[in-house]
């Protein structure tokens, strides 16, 4: 092959004279112009990562509020499973004398039933009132009162109930109720409250509801106060409640 045909000016050679055909090789139609690297897809990522946080923090402020409506003190009934907690009831105190649902008027009052027997959750609920009361201002801790009433009638006779709130020597007032068998399941059914006689003999013990009722001066519930409450908690919850009204 010779020299001249090797140098032969080629059609895209400018030195030929004529300008390149740049038509003949065309991309085949629906193809990009420029490769696409997964870029589409990619930056779909992003948008669909926002969606998913955005769900989430909607979900979690739903949740937030749902609880804070649920668990905040409320004046009066309430609507939720709380309501209708309370009512009337004629029970004996810790001197013997009569007592009905009037004596919850003009005072909050935690509403807790237990027994004098009690191991644990009774001795150790009344001692974390009576911490939570020293938190609470001279006013309110004379405008509070701690009722506390048997599940075990047959053990829990006044003389019994005295002496056993007089050993908590709690720093506010305290009504120890006690009455017939009738009595005090007509009282746990208003106030909603499970007790039952577990084992046999004379070292039986009560299985029953450990929350505590917060009621208002005008003998309403007012707020529940969970058993295992710090004194702080329940001083806090007390201080809602009276603010809420």
């Amino acid at each position: 092959m010779s020299d001249e045909h090797l140098n032969e000016p080629g059609e895209d050679d400018p030195s030929n004279g004529r300008r390149p055909d740049r038509t003949k090789v065309r991309p085949k139609e629906g193809w990009r112009s420029e490769p696409d690297y997964g870029l589409s897809s990619r930056a779909a990522l992003p948008r669909a990562r926002f969606a998913l946080v955005a769900v989430a923090v909607l979900i979690v402020l739903v949740g937030g509020l749902a609880i804070f409506f649920e668990t905040r003190p409320r004046s009066g009934w309430v609507s939720s499973g709380m309501a209708g907690i309370g009512g009337p009831f004629h029970l004996v105190d810790q001197a013997g004398q009569p007592v009905d649902q009037t004596a919850l008027n003009g005072k909050w009052s935690a509403v807790f039933f237990g027994y004098t027997y009690c191991p644990d959750v009774c001795p150790a609920t009344l001692q974390a009132l009576g911490q939570a009361a020293m938190r609470l201002t001279p006013g309110q801790r004379q405008s509070l009162q701690v009722v506390f009433v048997t599940v075990d009638p047959a053990r829990d006779t006044p003389q019994q109930m005295k002496t056993y709130l007089d050993a908590q020597a709690l720093p506010v007032k305290t009504l120890g109720l006690t009455g017939t068998p009738a009595q005090i399941a007509a009282t746990a059914k208003a106030y909603r409250v499970y007790y039952a006689k577990a084992g046999a003999g004379e070292t039986y013990t009560m299985d029953h509801t450990s929350v505590v009722y917060l009621m208002n001066p005008k003998g309403q519930f007012a707020a529940p106060l969970a058993h295992g409450m710090t004194p702080d908690l329940i001083a806090r919850q007390i201080n809602a409640a009276e603010h809420t009204g």
